[in-house]
């Protein structure tokens, strides 16, 4: 707080309340005489570091934000591939019931080429022109596969014996056995494995008439995608159970409209009490100084789990200790009843059918977003949902990881966006406009592309809903920290060994 600040409330006999529009003026006056020239600074640096989320988003590469892009990337297509491939070994109703949770995956194959196409642009590891002609050849483009082979027999090493590999693997009718049995052996030599080894290996040995090799091949291909299948069934079933289950929760609620109070868990009045322009200032403040402490955190923290993890919570304590002080507690209200986080027993059941309904309206949106976005061809970037530790992180890492994601960021983050800045929208406006207005800063602040702009956007919506139907920020916590669980569960799952 600023040296020219006072340190309570203000009379309301010697302060009238500064009007508020769409909103009554606060119960109780009061006047923390902020400094302007230090929420003018605290803008410019919140103003900055939102800057920089866009440049990083916008001007790096993508490919660039992820360690060893060559490594992520061949085994997360492989991976994928290996789940297509399973998928259509499967009775059709489950077919049909997996595409329904989970979205077809036709575009799965051109959209992996697009993606080696791009880091084939930026990389200049062999390894990964091979997996692009891989890929390539198995989707039937042979003109490209073609002219790899024409250029490729001229480069220098490993090129030449990428170049006869592709050749027998996709162009050649029929190979020698024994030139058959040289090309597996230096195959097997390269770091190459998954699902783009046994596809090479598997064209060459159909060509060489290597009936053993393929029978090989084929039990390690059943193995590793029998694991994939299992996952990938579990996963569907619990998204569709959710979706169900929610779905007939939510129809009742919105159903009997503004007036169902049987799920009313928390104690938060919307508008809040405090004044949307004091609010405004604290949100400025305590956002400059935890985008600060988050810079330094990183920092410091370089790749160590155990520190980069409370790097969330305590980079987000001088906002809520600022809420608390300016907000708050001027207005005779707790920082637990103030947002309706103080919970009574005979409401937990109310709150678990909350919990239910707004996970199963992010589904069905997530579900909708991603018919409409199939047929466009639109599909979020894969650096956008990679994360390395979850996928090859040891079992202390995965732990730091999943408490940020699952723990910490839905709770500091519902009480950020939702509980200071969709209140600050909405002593002004009415609910769905504040609830837009927070959800696209909530969406900015993410900076994902299109597709994961508009995830996010929704979910933010949902959960703003969620807060001013219910009085409490809680449903829209745990719906969060149901959502995030869900997409590290379906990475570990698709990715992790």
């Amino acid at each position: 707080m600023d040296a020219d600040e006072s340190t309570g409330p203000v009379s309301q006999s010697s302060r009238p309340p500064a009007p508020c529009v769409g909103a009554p003026p606060p119960p109780h006056a009061y006047n923390p005489g902020f400094s302007r020239a230090v929420t003018l600074l605290s803008a410019v640096v919140l103003s900055a570091s939102i800057a920089v989320v866009a440049w990083l988003s916008f001007d790096i590469p993508r490919v660039e934000r992820v360690a060893d892009p060559g490594r992520a990337l061949s085994h997360m297509v492989g991976r994928l591939m290996d789940q297509a491939d399973g998928v259509k070994t499967l009775p059709v109703w489950e077919q049909f019931l997996y595409d329904l949770t989970m979205g077809s995956d036709a575009n799965d194959r051109e959209q992996a080429i697009e993606w080696y196409r791009e880091l084939a642009e930026e990389s200049s590891d062999p390894f990964v022109d091979l997996h692009l002609a891989i890929l390539e050849g198995e989707a039937g483009h042979l003109p490209e596969v073609r002219q790899r082979i024409s250029r490729w027999i001229r480069q220098s090493a490993p090129y030449p014996l990428f170049a006869r590999l592709l050749q027998a693997g996709y162009v050649d009718a029929h190979v020698a056995r024994s030139a058959g049995f040289d090309l597996q052996a230096s195959l097997a030599e390269q770091p190459v494995s998954g699902w783009f080894y046994s596809r090479l290996a598997a064209r060459i040995a159909e060509r060489a008439g290597d009936r053993p090799l393929l029978v090989t091949i084929e039990t390690a291909d059943q193995q590793r995608i029998e694991t994939l299948v299992w996952r990938s069934r579990a996963f569907a079933l619990l998204e569709l159970g959710l979706m169900v289950v929610g779905g007939m929760v939510l129809m009742v609620w919105v159903r009997r409209g503004t007036g169902a109070n049987m799920f009313r868990v928390g104690s938060a009045e919307l508008p809040p009490l405090w004044a949307g322009r004091l609010g405004a200032g604290v949100l400025l403040r305590g956002g400059a100084v935890g985008a600060l402490l988050t810079v330094a955190f990183l920092f410091a923290a370089g790749d160590v789990p155990s520190l980069r993890v409370v790097a969330v919570p305590l980079s987000n304590l001088p906002l809520l200790a600022l809420a608390y002080y300016h907000l708050l507690r001027p207005q005779r209200q707790t920082f637990w009843r103030g947002l309706g986080l103080s919970l009574e027993p005979r409401h937990v059941g109310q709150l678990s059918l909350a919990v239910l309904a707004v996970v199963a309206a992010g589904l069905v949106g997530e579900w909708v977003l991603g018919r409409l976005a199939e047929p466009l061809n639109l599909i979020s970037h894969w650096t956008e949902w990679f994360d390395a530790d979850l996928v090859w992180g040891t079992p202390p890492t995965l732990i730091v990881s999943l408490m940020e994601y699952v723990v910490f960021a839905p709770v500091f983050e519902e009480l950020a966006f939702r509980g200071l800045l969709f209140g600050v929208f909405r002593r002004r406006f009415q609910w769905g406009t504040a609830a837009m207005l927070s959800a696209a800063l909530f969406a900015i602040a993410h900076g994902y592309g299109l597709i994961g702009f508009l995830s996010v956007f929704w979910s933010g919506v949902i959960w703003a809903w969620a807060y001013e139907r219910t009085g409490s920020l809680w449903p829209g916590m745990i719906g969060h920290a149901v959502n995030n669980l869900l997409v590290c569960l379906s990475v570990m799952a698709l990715l992790r060994p």
